[in-house]
């Protein structure tokens, strides 16, 4: 569930906001899942916190804006089938955090796994007629969505550690909430006074106003409340699965979005190499099952 509103709500944004700027981008994506998700956090319970709950929470945020902002350039700099699949990376970064913050055990089994989704992501990049065992590192060289992904994905490896640690100090439900209605408040005033600091209060030149919505896009409120539905999907999902099960496992099982990216690159993009794709991401399917197995 997480992996499909993954992959839906990057298409949404792609399709309908690729034009704004990665800033605007970052404000429509922790801005959309707020009318779903302050209600239920009024309705909810709050579980008592303590302060190794506060102190995590203040480190993942800045790591988690900062994801955001590289997440929304890759995404209009790149075609989607290209750039998203370097996530995959991300449960291999998890292996070390994990072990470091969660002192997390993975199976041989388990690592197998990962190995396998990563090498599905190396796949993707193969080129016919060239250096195969090359091709995929050129790509990172010479696609900066690529570049992007792969610093997103050692960013996420953090945050994902982290967060399930927040989440064995209070409640998944809770914390999925919380901590993303806080992200959807924080990143505008953030990115607001980042702006006004570096192109001085009372700017009024609109190619560098990060509020100048109106003739950019914002006011097509059908996708805005369409990424929100699939964010408030995703976010919930993914912080019950991750309270569930060893996070590497289950980042490395969400991570077959990658899969619904590249057919929505081929439906809806009209990306190529979709026969390569695909077959890349049944090596992830293979590793899939692999960590499914591992238990």
């Amino acid at each position: 569930m997480t992996a499909l509103a993954t992959a839906t709500g990057d298409t949404i944004l792609k399709a309908r906001f690729s034009h704004l700027s990665p800033e605007r981008m970052a404000i429509v994506k922790s801005t959309a899942p707020m009318p779903f998700l302050l209600p239920l956090l009024l309705a909810i319970s709050w579980p008592e916190t303590d302060f190794v709950f506060w102190q995590t929470v203040g480190i993942l945020v800045p790591f988690e804006i900062l994801a955001l902002l590289l997440y929304m350039q890759a995404l209009k700099v790149s075609p989607l089938s290209l750039s998203i699949p370097f996530l995959a990376f991300t449960p291999a970064f998890i292996l070390l955090t994990g072990w470091l913050v969660l002192d997390e055990k993975v199976t041989l089994a388990g690592l197998l796994g990962i190995l396998c989704i990563v090498t599905g992501a190396y796949a993707l990049h193969i080129k016919s007629g060239r250096k195969r065992f090359l091709e995929p590192f050129k790509a990172i060289a010479e696609e900066q969505g690529s570049r992007l992904m792969l610093a997103v994905s050692g960013i996420y490896g953090l945050t994902s550690v982290l967060g399930k640690k927040a989440i064995q100090h209070s409640d998944p439900i809770f914390f999925a909430c919380f901590y993303f209605v806080l992200i959807g408040i924080i990143t505008p005033l953030g990115l607001g006074a980042l702006h006004w600091m570096t192109n001085g209060f009372g700017s009024h030149n609109k190619r560098s106003n990060l509020w100048s919505f109106k003739k950019t896009g914002l006011n097509s409120w059908d996708a805005w409340w369409a990424v929100g539905l699939a964010q408030t999907v995703m976010v919930l999902s993914h912080m019950w699965a991750i309270h569930l099960v060893t996070a590497a496992y289950m980042i490395a099982v969400k991570r077959t979005s990658l899969i619904f990216s590249v057919i929505y690159g081929k439906l809806i993009f009209k990306e190529k190499k979709i026969v390569q794709r695909l077959a890349g991401t049944g090596l992830m399917l293979l590793g899939v099952g692999l960590i499914v197995l591992a238990g």
